[in-house]
């Protein structure tokens, strides 16, 4: 286990110090969007299923990489100040892995070589923009469907069909196997120690969200390894502790500065299923259906910075924003876990059904906010296509009125 943060007591201590005294002025200037303002500001761009980038499989090196630059060079123009790169969206890579095969998403065949390094080749365009670059990664996906045979020939889930559960119609590893964790952490950190990535980047994938009349079918791994824990629910959760306490300390080992972060489902529990949890009445609990602890990992210091996806509009009944940003605010607080606010730009439309979705004004109501909560360092926009197409213009009003001068990291 980790001490009270990934950079170290003493570091941590002086940090807090100087960042009492200085966060209400801090967050007086990120407000007015002054000049030197410590925020993030910073874009999900996903490359699952051809998302956001490349806009199809098979496109030249030359499009693919316009693209990606173009892409880049919204985020500088909308003045954000990070990227979240999808370089793992499904057990395979978007750099030359020496675990993993080429991601089909690239030219259209899963192994196939695109003929260049598409993470080198970001982390350097975004570097010079100014742009921190974090690699995101999905651990336990491994196909969005449940075919093994079509997979590439070499690929690790074919050399390892024991390693593979199939759940509501796709295919994924077992998070209950030490040796697929061991697998995973080694596939991501390949990168960690091959590119200078600012960070480590979950989603909100880790068991899959339930199915219903579906089981995940764990029963031999839960045989063997879940024998010391009082339920399969609490056996899985440690399974993702585990994954990210150890993902925590191995890159340590590689680089202090690299940061690991996870933008979760944004209800850990309901309050009326724990008191401590937030006065939602959401139908997914992480803590609960994903067996994800993410309160914990907070807690204890096992990641840098949080993301939840607070994806729901100011007055909405079930997952009111209002409530879930000061219970995350009150959740990071005594921390040294920086705090990030997930934001749906994507849902802001005209033809949205929700009302609130189709203000354009809505989302910058959610910055200002969180302006209140001295705990919110940030936002986070999904996704990447959004930030460029901005329909409603969502986007353009938070600029306007928040984002008047560049942040400063």
């Amino acid at each position: 286990m980790r001490g009270i943060t990934r950079r170290g007591f003493g570091a941590a201590t002086l940090g807090a110090a100087s960042w009492l005294l200085g966060a209400g002025a801090e967050v007086a200037r990120a407000a007015e969007g002054a000049p030197g303002a410590r925020e993030l500001r910073g874009m999900w761009l996903a490359t699952v299923a051809n998302l956001d980038w490349p806009t199809r499989p098979g496109l030249d090196r030359s499009t693919q990489q316009r693209q990606l630059i173009m892409l880049l060079d919204t985020a500088v123009e909308r003045r954000l100040n990070a990227v979240f790169f999808q370089v793992r969206p499904t057990a395979d890579a978007l750099w030359p892995s020496r675990y993993e095969p080429w991601a089909q998403y690239l030219t259209g065949v899963q192994g196939r070589d695109p003929g260049w390094d598409p993470l080198g080749f970001a982390v350097r365009e975004a570097h010079r923009r100014d742009l921190e670059l974090h690699a995101w990664f999905n651990p336990y996906r491994v196909a969005n469907h449940t075919d093994l045979g079509r997979l590439s020939p070499d690929h690790p889930a074919r050399r390892h069909p024991g390693w593979i559960v199939p759940y509501g119609g796709k295919l994924y590893y077992n998070p209950g196997l030490p040796e697929v964790r061991r697998f995973v952490q080694d596939a991501m950190l390949d990168a960690v120690r091959r590119y200078p990535v600012d960070g480590v980047h979950f989603d909100d994938y880790f068991y899959p969200y339930p199915v219903a009349g579906q089981a995940f079918r764990d029963d031999a791994a839960y045989e063997a390894y879940g024998a010391d824990f009082a339920s399969r629910a609490d056996w899985r959760r440690d399974n993702i502790d585990l994954l990210i306490r150890e993902m925590g300390q191995r890159m340590v080992a590689i680089d202090r500065r690299v940061r690991l972060g996870v933008s979760p489902f944004a209800v850990w529990r309901n309050a009326a299923t724990d008191p401590r949890g937030s006065r939602t009445e959401a139908g997914v609990q992480t803590y609960d259906d994903l067996y994800a602890d993410t309160r914990r990992w907070v807690r204890q210091g096992w990641i840098d910075y949080i993301v939840p996806q607070v994806y729901w509009p100011l007055g909405f009944a079930a997952a009111d924003y209002a409530e879930l940003v000061p219970w995350w605010a009150r959740t990071v607080a005594g921390t040294q876990v920086e705090l990030y606010i997930g934001e749906a730009l994507y849902k802001a439309d005209r033809n949205a059904q929700s009302e609130a979705w189709r203000n354009p004004a809505e989302l910058s109501r959610h910055v200002s906010f969180a302006h209140r909560y001295p705990q919110v360092r940030g936002h986070v926009y999904f996704s990447a296509k959004d930030v460029v197409r901005d329909p409603l213009g969502a986007l353009a009003r938070v600029v306007e009125d928040h984002y008047g001068g560049p942040a400063r990291r």
